[in-house]
């Protein structure tokens, strides 16, 4: 019977003592991030700089509100800056955990921008005030037009942040399912697209809040002066406020569901145990796990049981065609054990597939008897 981690040559680590995580390019992100930044904190100090010198109250609070993207759009693009950072024996997986950390921010932000809407549009609806339609119109113009802008880079962007060859680690024959089709089996000679990045998911939910208030403020605007509906402009934030709070609650759902080490979205952990017990030498899997370090980068680990004396060799063979096997689903780092049906350690696991670590019976010696299921 092989040792627990069968062989050096199941993992292909470039250090032996760290988990060398192959980590996502995202060059193309933060030559989008930054070109975005740019643009909306220049015309951010321009319309500061104009509502202080006409008075213009509404002009310095879309200064404050594009003060917002700004600041999501800097920290996303440090958050790309520090998930570059390599591993260490502190942090075995590296830095990349950070990007989910400041998506989660980006759509708590949301929120809180959504709610100061809906609270400011129920005061208009009690006390409409006067608005300078005409000077309304042109600012949301003009925004619009400039978030258009950031928008398409980002859009046009998110299609660089993708892993280049095969060197990265990552397989690209095939990925993961349709997010909403988490049951079903993946081809494994179907291309399909990488999910999307999380974090530069949140950035522009930022970008399109800005964009779509921007759009409700011109049609309010037209409405105010074509009809005199003064309640036209409370009524278009509520609407706005509304997509906000769904953008931004996704975000925050999806973020907790990473930091929560949940099973990533697309797979299933029956389609896994099936794609892995099909092997001819794996008559059983238990204690699986498996989570997402960050968007696009999934990690399993797992015990799969055989039914004979097996050697280190043979072990580390049936490991690497099992890797094959996960990273045909998406999964690109996989932490396998190898166990013997007839061990009696093996003996006393339950057949569940998922195991309850918190209830882990231990021996004399501080070794593990075994799994309580």
């Amino acid at each position: 019977m092989s040792p627990k981690n069968p062989s050096p040559e199941s993992h292909d680590h470039s250090e032996p003592s760290v988990n060398n995580v192959s980590p996502q390019d995202t060059k193309g992100y933060q030559r989008t991030l930054l070109f975005s930044f740019i643009i909306i904190t220049g015309y951010m100090f321009i319309e500061a700089i104009g509502g202080w010198l006409t008075g213009s109250l509404a002009l310095l609070s879309d200064a404050g509100h594009m003060l917002s993207d700004a600041v999501a759009l800097g920290a996303t693009l440090m958050a790309f800056k520090i998930g570059e950072k390599a591993a260490t024996h502190q942090k075995t997986f590296g830095y990349k955990r950070f990007e989910i950390l400041v998506a989660g921010v980006n759509g708590a932000t949301l929120v809180i921008i959504a709610l100061m809407i809906f609270y400011e549009a129920i005061k208009r609806f009690n006390s409409p005030p006067d608005i300078a339609t005409q000077g309304m119109l042109i600012i949301a113009t003009i925004g619009m037009l400039v978030n258009i802008l950031v928008a398409w880079l980002m859009h046009r962007g998110s299609g660089d942040g993708h892993d280049h060859g095969a060197s990265d680690g990552h397989d690209h024959s095939a990925n993961i399912v349709n997010a909403d089709s988490e049951n079903t089996e993946p081809s494994a000679t179907t291309q399909t697209k990488k999910p999307a990045n999380l974090n530069m998911q949140s950035a522009y939910l930022h970008v399109l809040s800005d964009l779509m208030g921007s759009v409700a403020a011109i049609i309010a605007a037209l409405l105010m002066m074509a009809f005199g509906w003064v309640w036209a402009d409370a009524a278009a934030s509520v609407i706005v406020a509304v997509l906000i709070l769904i953008s931004g609650y996704r975000v925050m759902r999806d973020s907790v569901h990473i930091l929560m080490e949940g099973t990533p979205k697309g797979l299933s952990l029956v389609t896994i145990e099936q794609r892995l017990v099909d092997h001819s030498q794996v008559k059983k899997v238990h204690d699986l796990h498996v989570w997402s370090i960050t968007s696009g980068l999934n990690a399993l680990s797992c015990h799969v049981v055989v039914d004979s004396e097996m050697s280190i060799h043979e072990a580390s063979l049936m490991i690497a065609e099992l890797e094959q096997r996960l990273q045909d689903l998406g999964i690109s780092h996989a932490t396998i054990q190898v166990e013997s049906l007839s061990h009696p350690h093996t003996q006393g696991h339950s057949d569940a597939l998922v195991c309850d670590i918190s209830e882990r019976p231990v021996s004399d010696t501080g070794g593990h008897h075994g799994h309580s299921h």
